[in-house]
C-alpha cells in the first residue's frame, strides 16, 4: 500500500523533494546534491535518496520501506533514452516510478497542469509548451556551450570573449571588464603564482596567463557565476546591456517557437527568471505568468496522474514542433 508520495526536482547542482501524502496533503522538503544524469545513474539514485531521507526526517516521520512509496521524478537528463531507462532499471525498491524531463515537470508545476509553457533560465535553458490538445514541445536545451542561449552559462562566455578583448586591445578596457578579469584572475590563479614571481593580474601578461588558467578550469557553473557581473553593470555599460539585450531576444525566439500562435501563457522560472524580464521584448513580457509552482510540485502532479493511469514507470516524449 502506498503511504507517501514523493516529487523530485533533480538537476546539475542540486535536488530538492518534496514529500507528501496520497490525498496532496504536503509535509515536508529535503534537499541534497545533483542527481542529473549526467553523473551517473548510482550517483543520481544517491542524491535522490539522500533528499527523500532529508524530508522525512524534516518531517518527523521515521523512514518508511521503500514500497510504501511512489516517486515522481523531473532530472536532467531524461532526453538520453538510455540513461533514462538505466535509472529505471536501478529502481532500488519504491512502489512505482514517474520519470520525466524536469522541462516537463516544470511546465506540470507552473501551469498546475493545464496547458502552458515554461522558460527555464538558469545555469542552461530550456523552454516547454503542453498545448491544448495534450501534446507536448520542447525548444532549446540543447546543453553548453552548443545550446542553452540566455542561460547563465551562456552569458558568462560572452563575458569572458568580452574581457579577452579588452586584454588584447581589440576593445576599450571599463570597469565591466576589469570586474570580469578580476574574477576569472581571482579563481585562476594558484596559491603558488606570487612565490614563483608570476605577474599580477593588474599587469597585461599576468592578465592574460590568470584568465587563462581560468579557462582551463573553467566549468558551466563556472561561465554561470559570471552572469551576476554583465548583471550589475548592465545598466551602465554598453557591453553588458548588449549582452543582455541579446540574452532576451534568444528567449523571445524559444517563446516564438514554442507556441506558433501566441496564445499560451508563460511562465519564467529559474534564477535568471526575474533579472531577464527587464530585456525581454515588450510583447513578450505581456505573456508571461506567475507559475503557481515548481518543478517538485510538477513531480508530485506526475506521479499522481501516473498512478491513476497505472502506468508509471514509462517515461512520455516530447511531440515533434507543428
Amino acid at each position: 500500500m502506498i503511504e507517501y508520495l514523493i516529487g523530485v526536482d533533480g538537476g546539475g547542482t542540486g535536488t530538492r523533494v518534496r514529500l507528501a501524502r496520497p490525498d496532496g496533503t504536503l509535509l515536508a522538503e529535503g534537499g541534497s546534491g545533483p542527481s542529473a544524469l549526467l553523473h551517473g545513474i548510482a550517483n543520481a539514485w544517491n542524491a535522490v535518496e539522500q533528499a527523500v531521507a532529508a524530508a522525512f526526517a524534516a518531517a518527523a516521520i521515521p523512514m518508511p520501506g521503500r514500497a510504501a512509496i511512489a516517486i515522481g521524478l523531473g532530472l536532467a537528463g531524461v532526453h538520453n533514452k538510455g540513461w533514462a531507462a538505466d535509472f529505471i532499471g536501478a529502481n532500488p525498491g519504491y512502489a512505482a516510478v514517474a520519470l520525466e524531463t524536469d522541462a516537463y515537470t516544470t511546465v506540470l508545476g507552473a501551469h498546475e497542469g493545464r496547458p502552458g509553457a515554461i522558460i527555464a533560465l538558469g545555469t542552461g535553458s530550456v523552454g516547454e509548451a503542453l498545448r491544448e490538445d495534450g501534446s507536448r514541445c520542447e525548444v532549446g536545451g540543447w546543453g553548453f556551450p552548443a545550446g542553452d542561449e540566455a542561460g547563465g552559462a551562456w552569458i558568462g562566455m560572452r563575458a569572458v570573449n568580452h574581457a579577452q578583448h579588452v586584454i588584447d586591445g581589440r576593445a576599450a578596457g571599463s570597469a565591466f571588464a576589469d570586474a570580469v578579469i578580476g574574477e576569472c584572475g581571482e579563481n585562476g590563479v594558484d596559491a603558488g603564482a606570487g612565490e614563483r614571481g608570476d605577474p599580477g593580474i593588474g599587469e597585461g601578461a599576468g592578465r592574460r596567463d590568470a584568465v587563462q588558467r581560468w579557462l582551463a578550469g573553467a566549468t558551466q557553473t563556472r561561465y554561470a557565476q559570471l552572469a551576476r557581473i554583465v548583471l550589475a553593470h548592465a545598466g551602465g555599460d554598453d557591453t553588458a546591456r548588449a549582452i543582455m539585450i541579446e540574452a532576451g531576444r534568444q528567449v523571445g525566439l524559444i517563446a516564438g517557437a514554442l507556441d506558433l500562435a501566441g496564445r499560451l501563457p508563460i511562465a519564467l522560472c529559474g534564477g535568471l527568471a526575474e533579472p531577464m524580464r527587464a530585456f525581454l521584448p515588450g510583447d513578450l513580457l505581456a505573456r508571461i505568468v506567475p507559475a503557481n509552482g515548481d518543478s517538485a510540485a510538477g513531480a508530485l502532479r506526475l506521479v499522481r496522474r501516473s498512478l491513476a493511469e497505472g502506468e508509471p514507470t514509462r517515461p512520455a516524449q516530447p511531440s515533434p514542433k507543428e
